[in-house]
C-alpha cells in the first residue's frame, strides 16, 4: 500500500467510526466501545508507518482537482513533512488515549455513543488539517472541529454553565473565523491557488501583494482557534466539558490547529515584521497574563486551562522569532503533558468528589488514594514547569533559546524587537508556570483535615492510560538530538544561558510557592470548615456534572469559604481578585459587544412594535370601521331596508331633478 493510500486512510477512519457510532449506537449498543476505539488505534498505527515512511525527508506531495472553480481551483491535495507526521502521530496518541480513558470515565452516560461519536469526529477534522495540502480542504476540518467543541462542551447540558460555555466556545470562535476566511481569500488571491506548496512559492518570489493585511487577518482566527490574546475567554469556560474532552481539545487538536496553521504558513506571516510584532505582543500577554490568572484559580480544571492558554503563547511566541521547529517541537511535548494532566484530573475529580482545590486541601490521604494519578501528575507537573530532565524542560528551552538568538541579533528571520518581547516574557513566565504547577501539587495532594472518601479503584482504562502518558512526558525531550531531520535541520540542543536562567527561575518559583504554603498552612484553622459528604458510589461523570453545577467551592452539600491555606492568595496580593475573574476581560467584552447588541436588539424591538406595528394597524382601522358602519346597517329588518331604498330612490330623484334644472 502506497504512502499516499495510508495518509488518506489516517483521517477517513475516525471519520467512519463517527458515523458508524451515530447510526448503530443507539440500535447496538455493543458496538459502541469497539467503534470508538478501533478506528483511533488504527489511525494512529498508519499514522506511525507514514511518519517512517517520511523519515523527515522529502514532503509528500498528492492533489487531485475537487470540481472545476473557473478562477482559482481546490484540490484534494496531501502535503505531509516531517511537523505533519509527528503532529498527526501526536493526534493519533491523544485521541486513542482519550477514547480508552472515556470507557470508564463515561461508562453509564446515557449519552456516551454520540459522545464517542463526537470524539472520533473531531479526531479525523484535527487529522484532515494536519495532512491537508489545501486551504480549502483545511478550514473544512478547522470549521469541522468548532461544530464538535460546541457541541462536547456542552455534553452535561443540563448546567446552565455547560449551555453557555458551548455557545461561547462556538460564538468566540467564529469571531476569528470571520477575518481569518477573508484572509484565506485574499491570499489564495494573490498566489493564484489554495496549495500551500504554490503559496509558500509565491511568497518566497515575492508575489505576495498586501502581506501586513493577509497576515494580520489570518492571526484573528488563528487567536480565536488558539485561544490566544485577546479571544482566549472561551477557553478556561469550556472546562464544563467532560474532562476527556478538555484533554483532547486542548492536547491534539482546536487550540493546536492555530499553531500548526501558522508554523505551515510560517513565511507568509515572516513577510510582514509589523505582524510578527503583532504575534509577539499577543503571546507574551498571553503567556503572562494566563500565568497569573492560573495561580488565582480554585477550579483543577481551570489552572490547567489558563496553563494551556500559557504554554501556546510559548508556541506562538516560537513563531514569532521565526522558528517553527521549537513551535512544533513545544507542541509536541505539550500535548503529552497536558493530556496526561487532564486525565489524571478527572481521576482526582472522581476521588475527591469535587473539581475545588480550596476542598481538596482540607482532605487528607487523597494521594494514597489514587497514586497512579499522583506519580503521574507530578511527572506532568515536572514537565509543565520545565524542570530538566522532562520533557517540558527541552521544548520550553528551545523557545527561550530562538528568541535569545534574535534578540541579540544573531538571526534575520525576525525582528529583534519580537525576540526580546518573547525572551522576557518567557522567563516571567517560567516563574509563575512553576509558581501555580507547584500549588496545584500542594493544595491538591497535600491537604489536612477529614480523610478523604473512599470510591474504590478507578477502572483500569483510566489509569493505565496515565502510565502510557507519563512516559512521553518524561522523556519526549530527550530526543531533541533526533529531530532536527524532521524540523528543517533547526538544531534543538539547549542553549546554556536561557537554560540556566529559565530552571533557576522555575526553581525560585517553586521555592516561594512552598514557602508562602508553608507559612498560610501554620496561620489557617485546623479544624475543617463543615463536614464532608462522601459519595461513595458516585460516577466520575456525574461528579464532575454535580462539581461544574456549583459556583462555590463545594464538597456534597456543604459550600466553603475560600481556602485561607492558599498560597496564591499570599503571592499575588491585591491582584488576586482581578486575576480570577480573568482580569475582567468577559465584563469589558460585556460593555464593549453585549451590550450594544443587546440595545441595538431592544431598538429593533421597539420600531418593529412601536411603528412599523402602528401603520399596520392604522392600515387596519379604516376598513374595520367601514365594515363596523356597514354590518351596523344590516339590520335584517325588511321595512327597514324598504325605507332605506325609497329613501335613496327620492335622493336620487331630487337630485337628477336639479341637475336637469340647472341644465
Amino acid at each position: 500500500m502506497t504512502t499516499t493510500t495510508l495518509a488518506v486512510l489516517v483521517p477517513l477512519l475516525p471519520f467512519l467510526g463517527a458515523a458508524a457510532g451515530l447510526l448503530l449506537g443507539r440500535t447496538v449498543p455493543g458496538y459502541v466501545r469497539p467503534l470508538a476505539v478501533l478506528p483511533s488505534l488504527t489511525a494512529l498505527v498508519l499514522a506511525v508507518l507514514v511518519a517512517v515512511r517520511q523519515g523527515g525527508g522529502q514532503a509528500i506531495n498528492a492533489a487531485t482537482e475537487l470540481t472545476p472553480t473557473g478562477s482559482v481551483p481546490i484540490e484534494l491535495a496531501l502535503h505531509i513533512d516531517g511537523f505533519a507526521a509527528l503532529v498527526a502521530v501526536l493526534v493519533g496518541v491523544v485521541a486513542s488515549c482519550v477514547q480508552i480513558y472515556s470507557t470508564g470515565y463515561l461508562r453509564d452516560d446515557p449519552r456516551y455513543p454520540s459522545y464517542a461519536a463526537l470524539i472520533s469526529l473531531f479526531t479525523s477534522a484535527m487529522l484532515l488539517v494536519v495532512y491537508s495540502g489545501d486551504l480549502i480542504v483545511l478550514l473544512v476540518g478547522w470549521e469541522v472541529m468548532g461544530i464538535c467543541s460546541y457541541f462536547l462542551v456542552g455534553h452535561y447540558w443540563e448546567t446552565p454553565e455547560a449551555r453557555a460555555a458551548s455557545i461561547k466556545a462556538f460564538l468566540v470562535t467564529k469571531l476569528g473565523d470571520v477575518p481569518f476566511l477573508i484572509g484565506l481569500f485574499a491570499l489564495a488571491t494573490d498566489a493564484g491557488s489554495f496549495r500551500i506548496t504554490t503559496v509558500l512559492g509565491t511568497v518566497a518570489s515575492g508575489g505576495l501583494h498586501h502581506p501586513t493585511l493577509i497576515a494580520l487577518l489570518l492571526l484573528a482566527g488563528v487567536a480565536g482557534k488558539s485561544a490566544l490574546f485577546p479571544l482566549h475567554t472561551w477557553l478556561p469556560d469550556a472546562m464544563a466539558g467532560p474532562t476527556p474532552v478538555s484533554a483532547l481539545i486542548h492536547a491534539a487538536t482546536m487550540v493546536a490547529a492555530g499553531i500548526y496553521f501558522v508554523a505551515r504558513l510560517l513565511p507568509v506571516f515572516q513577510a510582514s515584521s509589523a505582524a510578527m510584532v503583532v504575534l509577539a505582543v499577543m503571546a507574551a500577554v498571553t503567556m503572562t497574563g494566563s500565568a497569573l490568572a492560573a495561580l488565582a484559580q480554585d477550579d483543577i480544571k481551570r489552572v490547567l486551562a489558563y496553563s494551556t492558554i500559557g504554554q501556546l503563547g510559548y508556541m506562538a511566541g516560537a513563531l514569532a522569532v521565526g522558528d517553527r521547529g521549537a513551535a512544533v517541537f513545544h507542541l509536541l511535548s505539550h500535548g503529552a503533558f497536558k493530556a496526561l494532566l487532564f486525565l489524571a484530573a478527572g481521576v482526582i475529580i472522581h476521588a475527591s468528589g469535587t473539581n475545588s482545590l480550596a476542598v481538596m486541601s482540607r482532605m487528607t490521604g487523597l494521594r494514597s488514594r489514587v497514586p497512579d494519578a499522583y506519580w503521574t501528575m507530578t511527572v506532568a507537573l515536572l514537565a509543565l514547569a520545565a524542570i530538566p530532565p522532562f520533557s517540558g524542560f527541552f521544548s520550553k528551552e528551545a523557545v527561550l533559546g530562538a528568541a535569545e538568538h534574535v534578540a541579540t541579533g544573531h538571526t534575520e528571520h525576525a525582528p529583534g524587537s519580537a525576540g526580546w518581547i518573547v525572551l522576557v516574557a518567557g522567563l516571567v513566565t517560567a516563574v509563575l508556570t512553576a509558581a501555580y504547577a507547584t500549588r496545584l501539587w500542594l493544595l491538591a495532594f497535600h491537604g489536612r483535615g477529614v480523610k478523604a472518601p473512599d470510591h474504590g479503584k478507578e477502572p483500569r482504562s483510566m489509569t493505565v492510560v496515565l502510565w502510557v502518558l507519563a512516559v512521553p512526558s518524561l522523556a519526549f525531550g530527550l530526543a531533541y538530538g533526533r529531530l532536527p531531520d524532521w524540523f528543517d535541520g533547526r538544531d534543538l540542543t539547549p542553549v546554556l544561558t536561557t537554560s540556566v536562567l529559565g530552571t533557576g527561575l522555575a526553581l525560585v518559583g517553586g521555592i516561594v510557592t512552598y514557602g508562602a504554603w508553608r507559612h498560610t498552612t501554620a496561620l489557617a484553622p485546623r479544624v475543617p470548615m463543615g463536614a464532608v459528604v462522601a459519595h461513595p458510589d458516585a460516577e466520575p461523570a456525574r461528579v464532575e456534572a454535580e462539581a461544574i453545577a456549583s459556583h462555590a467551592p463545594t464538597f456534597g452539600d456543604v459550600a466553603y469559604a475560600p481556602d485561607p491555606a492558599d498560597p496564591g492568595r499570599l503571592l499575588l496580593g491585591p491582584l488576586h481578585r482581578h486575576a480570577a475573574v480573568g482580569f475582567h476581560l468577559d465584563a469589558v467584552y460585556h460593555v464593549l459587544f453585549v451590550r450594544p447588541v443587546q440595545a441595538g436588539a431592544a431598538l429593533v424591538r421597539f420600531l418593529d412594535r412601536e411603528v412599523v406595528d402602528t401603520y399596520v394597524r392604522g392600515a387596519a382601522a379604516l376598513p374595520r370601521l367601514l365594515g363596523a358602519a356597514v354590518r351596523r346597517a344590516q339590520t335584517g329588518n325588511v321595512q327597514t331596508y324598504v325605507s332605506a331604498l325609497l329613501a335613496g330612490t327620492v335622493v336620487l330623484v331630487v337630485a337628477a331633478l336639479l341637475v336637469a334644472t340647472g341644465a
